[in-house]
């Protein structure tokens, strides 16, 4: 049972695609192990972030920060990407010809198996764990399998460790091939180190006129597969063994069901100087236990001798280490990538307004024209859930007063020459005629504006040649002077406006305007000042797609803060607030959300007050750099023999423990949502029995009925809660199922069977609520945190199991 341990040097664990693997297992202290922690202690608590300990032999000071003598220098730093793995080998059992699953090699014992590969022509060595063929000049090697094995409904499983260096040659190769009783026809892969190519091939004669061939890359190419199944072969690569890409497929030839295989790893290299290629864990079953980033490389000493003992942690360390969240729309604008985005929510004392693209353009200015009037920072509210005020502007007459305005500089300037742009604004105003914002050249040869016409309208203006301007009067709504805040969106690149969040026109004959750099908000050179408000002032480049459709949205945002959209839709959108790509979403169950309100607080808070309003689960993925959220309905009356693995109660471990206790009881609960109702639901004969046992729940529900499921639920599944198993100690390794053991996650389920005579049952069912687990030298112990699935159940009607008065009889919610 090999440890897999691999660091990530430089990479950056939010860029997981460009993350090359380093194998650190061989520093590994593997009699004491590896200890990992993992999701909850109950249902009722939130999972806590994953951890992961395991101590690192330094003896050459390879793992110490700062050590120029370090193969690992200057990478050797807090916050390197980890992961942690363990690789399953297979056994043999029955007599040949054997499944190719069951062909395993971890090359950990220091001496090549010669019953298992008989023919070694090259001088390979299990060198540092791995198998290392030597690559002579001149010299073709191989290493060879008996011919015992079969491709058939099987398959072949690899990890490329090292790929040789070029080193001069006019020709450098290496394979992987599943080879026929005829010479020159196989099935594999093979890598070309001059072309820079590893190659899908099921050669004859040597060749294959229909290769698919793939540029090699050490991240996507670090596991390789072949494998048969239902009349057809499949080559498949991987990153990490256990998530795999199909590259190729083809009806499986006819000797792959005829015959017995050999497996051999040749290679061939011609002329420069020798060279070696590294293969390792040859049929391995790869389970991703942890993924993460290293907290701290601690350097210790006991006399000569040197050890790092490195605490890791998951996705949650740099989720909770993200600044607290902006507003909605401000969210939702720096997500889009503006050139420039000034929010124009500075305080009260501010005199001028910054850009927070990340683009470093200059500030806004507040901008004189004539004598009198006032621009006052900080002094009006804005939409209803920015929660954030905006500069309130009074101008005397529409030439005297002030504005803002700033040179955006070349930087702005050049890409402006290329692209075009789109502009967005919120407004507010009683006053027609006045212009919102306006950009142009520096020789005003190009102008572009947005105003409110005399008629309460919107309208573009613009300018190609420095002439008078055209107005061209936007469809929609006459009534923007209203004194009500509004959103404008204009996409030059589609001719299209969206107003409040709608379409308005999509007609606009409005030219490419270039090089435009001078900005101006709340006037437009000294003319029509505007009278109101203007915040979220934001330019977006449109060089090959427009940003208008997606812009429009920010609406909704700002007036209801997609109140109303449904909890997976809010999780997503959460994350992609932390600059994560997308969540795993499981389960189909999911309420609509209220508004959570301004910004203020972290993105790992606003996901778990999703959470706990949808009797959800949170945590990050064990095998990449992402989330899972699990709604309640996965939860919901699990199909009888459907559980990840059944146990004997025979084999679990002391630790194994039932509890009937008041831990987790719940009789009344106090519920409320955002400006809805304060309810209360109750069970009284738990109350009668027991005595009160309250709970307030705060919910961001939409409807007042929702806060009334979410209680009922909450107290149906608690009232009484029965006896439980806690605590399930299994020592995994020895056991068959092991594989299936390795698969069990959060909310997944498992049957313990043949209980003593003193369980309430022979046989109990449990969730998995988090484990935690310690991985050895032929040994894996995991005591999973569990839960009765029984808690979760709801009511099928004049069903034998979920239809039982008092017990399972729980309306779903």
């Amino acid at each position: 049972m090999p440890l897999l341990a691999e660091v990530g040097w430089g990479g950056l664990v939010q860029a997981p695609s460009t993350i090359t693997w380093t194998d650190i297992t061989q520093s590994v202290n593997q009699v004491q192990g590896v200890s990992i922690t993992r999701g909850a202690s109950d249902e009722l608590s939130e999972t806590q972030p994953g951890t992961a300990t395991l101590r690192l032999d330094n003896q050459d000071g390879r793992f110490t920060p700062g050590n120029t003598a370090s193969p690992y220098y200057p990478y050797v730093r807090r916050n390197a990407p980890i992961r942690i793995s363990v690789a399953v080998m297979p056994t043999r059992t029955g007599s040949a010809p054997y499944p190719l699953a069951m062909l395993g090699d971890d090359f950990d014992d220091g001496r090549i198996d010669s019953t298992l590969w008989p023919t070694s022509t090259g001088g390979a060595t299990e060198t540092g764990g791995r198998l290392r063929i030597p690559m002579a000049p001149g010299v073709d090697t191989n290493h060879t399998s008996a011919r015992q094995w079969t491709l058939a409904g099987s398959k072949l499983t690899a990890k490329l460790a090292a790929v040789p260096a070029v080193n001069g040659s006019s020709n450098v190769a290496a394979s992987m091939w599943v080879t026929s009783t005829t010479s020159g026809t196989r099935i594999g892969w093979r890598y070309d180190a001059l072309a820079g190519v590893i190659a899908a091939q099921s050669q004859t004669g040597f060749a294959d006129g229909a290769s698919v061939n793939l540029t090699y890359s050490a991240i996507d190419h670090a596991w390789l597969r072949v494998r048969e199944s239902g009349g057809t072969v499949t080559w498949e690569t991987s990153g990490n063994g256990f998530d795999w890409t199909v590259r190729r497929t083809l009806a499986t030839p006819s000797w792959v069901t005829s015959q017995q295989h050999a497996v051999d790893f040749p290679t061939t290299r011609t002329g420069g100087t020798t060279g070696y290629i590294e293969w390792d864990l040859v049929g391995a079953e790869v389970r991703p236990r942890f993924y993460g980033m290293v907290n701290e490389f601690p350097v210790d000493w006991e006399g000569l001798s040197s050890t790092v003992t490195i605490t890791c942690t998951d996705l949650f360390k740099r989720l909770n280490r993200l600044p607290a969240l902006r507003s909605m729309v401000a969210e939702e604008i720096i997500e889009q990538a503006p050139l420039v985005y000034y929010p124009l929510n500075e305080p009260g004392t501010s005199t001028s307004a910054g850009d927070i693209s990340g683009s470093g353009a200059p500030s806004l200015a507040i901008t004189q024209a004539g004598a009198g009037g006032t621009l006052a920072m900080g002094s009006a509210d804005g939409p209803a859930e920015t929660g954030e005020q905006y500069p309130l502007l009074t101008p005397s007459s529409a030439t005297a007063g002030k504005w803002l305005s700033v040179d955006l500089g070349p930087q702005f300037e050049d890409p402006g020459m290329y692209q075009y742009l789109c502009l967005e604004a919120w407004f507010q105003t009683t006053t027609t005629g006045r212009c919102i914002m306006g950009i142009h050249t520096t020789d005003l040869t190009y102008q572009h504006l947005l105003s409110v016409g005399a008629g309460g309208g919107l309208q573009i203006e613009w300018t190609s040649d420095g002439t008078a301007l055209t107005t061209e009067a936007v469809s929609g709504p006459t009534t923007l002077a209203n004194g009500n805040w509004h959103h404008v969106v204009y996409d030059q690149r589609d001719g299209k406006i969206w107003i409040d969040g709608t379409l308005a026109d999509s007609s606009l004959a409005v030219p490419r305007l270039w090089g435009e750099r001078m900005l101006h908000v709340g006037g437009y050179r000294g003319t029509r000042l505007w009278n109101g408000s203007i915040a979220h002032a934001t330019i977006y480049s449109t060089l090959t797609t427009s940003a208008g459709p997606t812009a429009s949205t920010h609406y909704a945002a700002g007036m209801t803060g997609y109140s109303g959209e449904d909890a997976d839709v809010r999780i997503q959108r959460l994350a992609r607030y932390a600059g994560l790509p997308s969540v795993t979403v499981w389960g189909t169950t999911h309420d609509p959300i209220a508004s959570q309100g301004p910004g203020g607080t972290q993105v790992v808070a606003r996901m778990r007050e999703v959470e706990s309003t949808e009797s959800g689960k949170l945590f990050a993925e064990r095998d990449y750099y992402g989330l899972a959220y699990q709604s309640r309905d996965i939860r919901y009356n699990p199909s009888p023999g459907t559980e990840v693995f059944t146990i004997d109660y025979a084999d679990l471990e002391p630790g194994t423990s039932l509890a009937d206790d008041d831990q987790k009881m719940v009789n009344s609960v106090q519920a409320s949502r955002p400006s809805g109702a304060t309810q209360r639901v109750t069970a009284p004969s738990s109350i009668l029995a027991f005595g009160e046992y309250p709970q307030t729940l705060d919910v961001l529900k939409t409807s007042d009925n929702s806060v009334l499921d979410a209680a009922y639920w909450l107290v149906s599944r608690y009232a009484n809660p029965g006896p439980e198993l806690r605590e399930v100690v299994i020592e995994a390794y020895t056991l068959s199922s092991y594989l299936d053991i390795l698969d069990a996650d959060i909310s997944s389920y498992f049957t313990v069977y043949n209980l003593p005579s003193q369980a309430p049952a022979s046989t109990l069912r449990v969730n998995v609520e988090g484990y935690t687990e310690t991985i050895k030298e032929r040994s894996h112990v995991i005591q999973f945190h569990t839960s009765t699935s029984l808690t979760d159940s709801v009511w099928v009607l004049d069903d034998s199991t979920y239809s039982v008065l008092d017990s399972t009889t729980r309306l779903a919610y």
